[in-house]
């Protein structure tokens, strides 16, 4: 992760994106600067996903990333980002692309004089054989935009729990709402919970719901408004099961 960032992760995870976040973090002040390193912090995997597919090399995926994170940083505001131009999801992925495309034009630059050049990604080095099942860097970066969201929204419900003093039954049913335990296991687990079966299957969906309520307002906040909200919703679910 970009270990210069403040120190504020968790909040951070907590924050939703909303476009209001986006416009504070384009001011050059002090508020301004910590909204744009949680912007930061919080989608750096998504655009190491897309980095990690289009060079097809994990170092200089993380190294490139780094340094875009760096640049944004740098700048100490986000000046494409325009909450008319509808998803942030859309933005955050341009704006990485041009980043990507302006450090090929300069290592070209260098090559062509007698600069050294920072960042090894010689087209022989670059181009590997393809495989067949392999992402696409726009689906690696959708795909882990998907998984982020599903974590920040994960976090959320976890949070609204422990408020309601029930944090340890989320713990416990967490795998079954991330579709990582088996539906078998709702016996053994509802007996660990002091609960019968169907009790525990009602608990269990209603979780389900306000998982869900949860991703919606999560990436209602990366949004100009909601008309986009169903399509983007299917975007996420369709790039989870890919």
């Amino acid at each position: 992760m970009i270990t210069d960032l403040p120190s504020h992760r968790d909040e951070a995870l907590f924050l939703t994106t909303r476009w209001t976040r986006v416009r504070l973090a384009k001011a050059d002040s002090a508020a301004g600067r910590l909204a744009l390193a949680e912007l930061c912090e919080a989608y750096y995997e998504p655009v190491l996903a897309y980095l990690r597919y289009e060079l097809r090399d994990v170092d200089a995926g993380r190294e490139l990333s780094h340094a875009f994170f760096a640049e944004v940083l740098r700048g100490g505001r986000i000046e494409g980002a325009d909450q008319e131009r509808g998803r942030f999801r859309s933005y955050l992925l341009g704006a990485v692309k041009h980043f990507l495309s302006r450090h090929r034009e300069a290592l070209h630059s260098l090559k062509r004089g007698s600069g050294r050049v920072p960042l090894c990604m010689d087209d022989a080095e670059v181009a590997e054989v393809s495989d067949p099942h392999q992402l696409s860097p726009d689906a690696a970066f959708d795909r882990q935009w998907a998984l982020t969201m599903l974590e920040r929204s994960l976090n959320a419900l976890r949070l609204q729990l422990n408020a309601e003093g029930r944090g340890p039954f989320f713990d416990r049913v967490r795998p079954m709402l991330t579709g990582e335990a088996a539906h078998g296991d709702q016996a053994s687990i509802a007996s660990e919970c002091s609960m019968t079966v169907e009790t525990f299957r009602v608990a269990l969906h209603r979780l389900k719901r306000r998982l869900r309520q949860c991703v919606k307002e999560e990436i209602s906040g990366t949004l100009e408004d909601d008309t986009n909200l169903e399509d983007e919703m299917q975007t996420l679910f369709a790039a989870l099961s890919g």
